[in-house]
């Protein structure tokens, strides 16, 4: 009697299709994991670059009134336009010093998909190793 062919095999179109489906899903989730993270590291930026933006305006204002104040006691005891100079050269210094702090907030946003990287190297990893 010859022995008729087991119905559970799958023939190799359908076990194609399978890992096609399968590669496809697999980079749909990379793509996902990247997207989720980068989007989460940009919100936080973006977050910290407005609340930065918003507080330099009022310490800007603050600084105003207070340098204003600065350059009319200054006036008591030099002339007005050196003390109001004196005023000037430290309103750089603070904007300096306010850009600097400003770089470094932003710098530390870390919008790359970290995750999704390792994740993508584990995963060829793991097709080369089991090929």
């Amino acid at each position: 009697m010859a022995s008729s062919p087991v119905q559970d095999e799958r023939t190799v179109g359908q076990l194609v299709a399978d890992a096609s489906r399968d590669i496809t899903a697999l980079v749909n989730d990379h793509i996902a994991l990247a997207k989720a993270e980068v989007t989460s590291g940009v919100k936080v930026a973006g977050k910290g670059a407005g609340m930065f933006a918003g507080a330099a305006f009022v310490g800007l204002l603050g600084l105003i009134f207070l340098f204003l104040t600065l350059g009319l006691v200054l006036d008591i005891w030099l002339p007005r336009s050196l003390s109001f100079g004196i005023v000037t050269l430290l309103l750089f210094l603070v904007a300096g010093v306010l850009a600097l702090l400003g770089k470094k907030a932003i710098s530390a946003a870390k919008p790359k998909p970290e995750k999704a990287i390792t994740e993508a190297q584990k995963t060829v990893a793991a097709v080369k190793s089991a090929a």
